[in-house]
């Protein structure tokens, strides 16, 4: 091979459009300017016009807490507990007050993920080896209304499962009849969502637990939205269907930390009824020349960082805290929900609960509505059968109820046509 085709300039690469590996280095000044130009193109999520992904408080006092522990442990691997034994008593002590914030009995299991969608796969896998184990399953299915989180569908697809998707009634939760004439006895999986992405709604998770206890089939109560938002609410008086352990007929949940637990991301518990069912978790490979490998997450080395930031703000807040944050929060929801619907045509999607919201138009196309409010600068979902538009709201949107209303009236009374249907995600 010629000098010039090791060169990292060379024209074979510039010819296939990658970048180069940069012969020399550039200063710290040049690369952090470029970073931080680069970002200017990204949702303006700290002005609160993001209604997804990132869910801020606005509170320096709380981004303080947050930033000091991340920065505490960013080197740190969280493959090895042994090695970093304080990370190992911080996750364990997350994974009990989690525990303990969805009433889970005493004898329950639970593990850290990376996040919802790895708890939900983590979940399956669980319930598939259940299924081998102790019922001679081997050609397993999980069956789940069509409101869902895609994770179940995905964790089917890569550990080989058939996923049902069924149908939802006219309030957007799931059909329980149509959910279970979908149940044989090939299934290891049943799910409800409290509550559900696309519309913020509780499916009756009381019943089809309940049916999925008659049926002897594990049932998932998916509450990686509401894990931090439903326990307060009651707290707070508000009257909440049953959606946790409280139920016999639930046997596992996943509750995101850095959803509307405000830790930054990368943190999620799994929670299982019993904790003999994490032995199926687990991956244990004994004939490494180095030693026994044995972890139960997808990822082996592990950031270290979203551990001590949930431990952190966790201890920090408190249930108090989280509760005043959720008074606030339901206020700010409020007022958005009242402005919304004294709209022309703008009416609300589903009775929804907590700080996430959908609404449609009966008068207007309500993609060409959400387009005009792209180009003002927020960033809100689309949701489809029906077209809506969906927002997740955070505590930093209170300061700016009034500017979105007010875009949105604007919206409202001149938009053209619809130039997007993307459907956002988390």
């Amino acid at each position: 091979m010629s000098p010039s085709a090791n060169h990292p300039e060379s024209g074979d690469r510039e010819r296939a459009g990658r970048t180069p590996f940069p012969a020399r280095g550039a200063s710290a000044a040049a690369v952090m300017a470029e970073l931080f130009e680069r970002k200017t193109a990204d949702a303006d999520w700290q002005r609160g016009r993001t209604f997804n992904l990132v869910y801020p408080t606005g509170r320096a006092d709380v981004d303080r807490v947050l930033t000091e522990a991340n920065n505490a442990y960013l080197f740190e691997n969280a493959l090895n507990p042994t090695r970093f034994p304080s990370l190992g008593t911080m996750q364990a002590e997350v994974l009990e007050m989690v525990s303990s914030l969805v009433n889970a009995p005493s004898r329950a299991g639970a593990g850290f993920t990376a996040g919802g969608t790895e708890s939900i796969l983590m979940s399956v896998l669980v319930s598939r080896e259940r299924g081998r184990v102790e019922r001679g399953i081997t050609q397993p299915n999980i069956v789940f209304p069509s409101s869902a989180h895609p994770a179940f569908a995905k964790a089917a697809y890569y550990l080989g499962l058939e996923a049902r998707s069924t149908s939802l009634n006219d309030g957007f939760t799931a059909d329980v009849d149509d959910l279970f004439e979908h149940v044989d006895a090939n299934t290891v999986l049943i799910v409800g969502s409290a509550y559900g992405f696309p519309h913020g709604v509780i499916d009756p998770i009381e019943e089809l637990s309940s049916r999925a206890l008659e049926r002897g089939v594990p049932f998932h109560s998916d509450t990686c939205i509401g894990s931090f938002v439903l326990p307060f609410m009651e707290r707070l008086g508000y009257e909440i269907p049953p959606f946790d352990f409280r139920l016999p007929g639930v046997t596992q949940m996943s509750c995101d930390i850095h959803k509307y637990g405000y830790v930054t991301k990368g943190a999620s518990v799994i929670v299982y009824r019993d904790a003999e069912w994490l032995t199926h978790q687990v991956f244990d490979y004994d004939v490494w020349p180095p030693g026994r490998y044995r972890n139960a997450s997808v990822a082996g080395a592990r950031a270290a960082s979203p551990v001590a930031a949930s431990w952190a703000l966790l201890r920090y807040l408190g249930e108090d805290g989280y509760t005043e944050i959720m008074r606030g929060l339901l206020e700010t929801t409020r007022r958005l929900r009242e402005g919304v619907c004294a709209l022309p045509g703008l009416a609300i999607l589903g009775d929804s609960i907590g700080p996430l919201m959908s609404f449609t138009s009966t008068r207007d196309d309500i993609f060409s509505i959400a387009d005009v409010m792209d180009e003002r600068g927020w960033h809100l979902n689309r949701v489809h059968n029906p077209s809506g538009v969906q927002m997740m709201i955070a505590p930093i949107h209170g300061a700016h109820v009034e500017e979105f209303l007010a875009d949105l009236a604007g919206a409202v009374e001149h938009h053209g046509t619809a130039r997007s249907t993307m459907v956002g995600y988390t």
